[in-house]
């Protein structure tokens, strides 16, 4: 599969995953994938940790908050630093989204499925938070998003995406 079939074959997938181990070779994988993408200035604030520990993952589950990603033999838990890099401007959210993005296109050459788990997470309830807890990170890290890792189920759904030409131009903005 080469990097055009992967980005147009990733779909976020929320289903139920086969109890099939991840090996930490393929996870070690993905997460160099991650830790290979473009950082703001450098500042390298992406930082991640591989859960395959069926106890730890199920402590981690109690906390998630409506349940997601709860059959996935291994997640990645994502962290990140707000480290101001150029004038005073973090690019934490772009150097994990980067890393992300990295992540879930390694899964699909791999043959597995993930879905990046953010927003709930984030929330007012501070489940990252009590998930970092679970995880003995740092106070000055902060656990953004987590991605279920496994073989699926079941195939993917395919969203209908807009077209092209609805969303892509060229030279300028089409006037109305």
């Amino acid at each position: 599969m080469n990097t055009i079939e992967a980005i147009n074959c990733r779909r976020s997938y929320r289903g139920k995953y086969k109890s099939l181990p991840v090996p930490r070779e393929d996870l070690t994988k993905i997460m160099q994938a991650g830790l290979a993408a473009p950082s703001g200035c450098n500042k390298q604030t992406t930082s991640l940790i591989a859960v395959d520990d069926p106890a730890i993952l199920e402590k981690l589950r109690r906390v998630i908050n409506p349940p997601a990603g709860e059959s996935a033999p291994a997640m990645i838990c994502v962290l990140t630093q707000r480290i101001n890099a150029y004038r005073d401007k973090c690019f934490a959210v772009q150097d994990y989204s980067s890393a992300i993005e990295n992540m879930l296109l390694a899964a699909i050459e791999l043959g597995y499925q993930s879905c990046w788990y953010e927003g709930h997470i984030t929330d007012e309830d501070r489940i990252g938070y009590k998930m970092a807890q679970i995880l003995g990170v740092p106070d000055e890290y902060e656990l953004v998003c987590f991605l279920p890792i496994g073989i699926a189920e079941a195939n993917p759904t395919i969203p209908k995406k807009k077209p092209f030409g609805e969303r892509a131009f060229f030279n300028s903005f089409p006037s109305a």
